[in-house]
């Protein structure tokens, strides 16, 4: 574990004198890391407590728009009485290499729910945006498009979709801000999009995602590709530190398969062969990298439900 980071020393200073009724305002998960950092381990026992405390709650009622900084977290499901923590994170740059591809991503990505923790492992796990788009459908341009396959003109955008339910999605806090393992396990399907596609043009399912392990430390891929380093960022805080904002962030993976594509054109079993021509799919692990750099945002649910009118 890296010594304190920013991220765990803001914390210290915001929690060490806070009343008790003040730290639910808190990202309870970082409330927890920051015992376990202080005591060289996580205090489960505080997490169960977190947890039962919540549920004990109550559903409470459908909430209007948070105000101040916590509008970023309106789509939290904070009326699930399971959801200790709220977060959003945003992409804007970075790039997906997928084949012989490399698409960049120009257009802001965003991964929002609700955090629960698992009172037995520990483990967080993603809850629903009250929205429907836990991962935004985000298109970015694939440069060149897919040139030399006959009658596909015009762009070609590839989109990341969330390949399965928000559950499937583990946040491990401890790993994004140390640089330490996996810090974010992501399941996710590629949507390629142009009219001669149509609009089943995928390559990973539901049934078989390709799954970003991504870290904030350094990559062990297959050859031919090299490890790479993330970057757990810069750790500040907002709103009277009842927002913990880890910005300038890089999540990396470059040692995922890319399957080959699915239910492209009008007639799939001729033009799916050629998009895998095109794209150089199914593309072993070794072959293919994910670069997400941005901003990710924490706070507590309490807290949302505390400043919204």
């Amino acid at each position: 574990m890296l010594a304190l980071t920013s991220a765990i020393t803001v914390a210290v200073l915001g929690l060490k004198e806070m009343p008790g009724s003040e730290r639910k305002k808190v990202s309870y998960i970082m409330q927890t890391f920051v015992k376990g950092a202080r005591l060289g381990k996580y205090t489960l026992a505080a997490v169960i407590s977190g947890v039962a405390s919540l549920v004990a709650l109550g559903t409470v009622p459908a909430l209007a728009t948070p105000t101040g900084g916590f509008a970023a977290f309106a789509n939290c499901p904070v009326n699930n009485p399971a959801v200790i923590d709220c977060t959003v994170a945003t992409t804007s740059s970075g790039e997906f290499v997928v084949g012989n591809k490399t698409v960049p991503i120009k257009h802001t990505i965003t991964l929002q729910g609700g955090l629960t923790v698992n009172p037995e492992t520990g483990v967080v796990t993603f809850v629903e945006a009250t929205n429907g788009e836990t991962l935004s459908k985000t298109p970015q341009t694939v440069p060149g498009g897919l040139v030399g396959i006959e009658g596909l003109g015009g762009e070609v955008t590839a989109t990341s979709e969330l390949a399965g339910p928000a559950s499937s999605i583990v946040l491990n806090t401890e790993s994004l801000l140390t640089g330490t393992g996996t810090a974010l396990s992501l399941p996710v399907k590629l949507k390629l999009g142009n009219p001669f596609l149509g609009n089943h043009c995928y390559g990973g399912s539901n049934a078989h995602p390709i799954v970003l392990n991504l870290t904030t430390g350094t990559t062990s891929p297959p050859k031919p590709n090299k490890p790479i380093s993330g970057s757990p960022g810069t750790t500040t805080t907002e709103e009277e530190g009842e927002i913990i904002v880890a910005s300038g962030t890089s999540l990396v993976n470059n040692s995922f398969a890319a399957p080959g594509v699915e239910g492209c054109g009008l007639v799939p079993f001729l033009v799916d062969p050629l998009v895998d021509l095109g794209f150089g799919v199914p593309a072993g692990a070794g072959h293919n990298t994910a670069i997400l750099d941005g901003t990710l945002k924490l706070t507590s649910a309490e807290a949302v439900r505390a400043h919204t009118p």
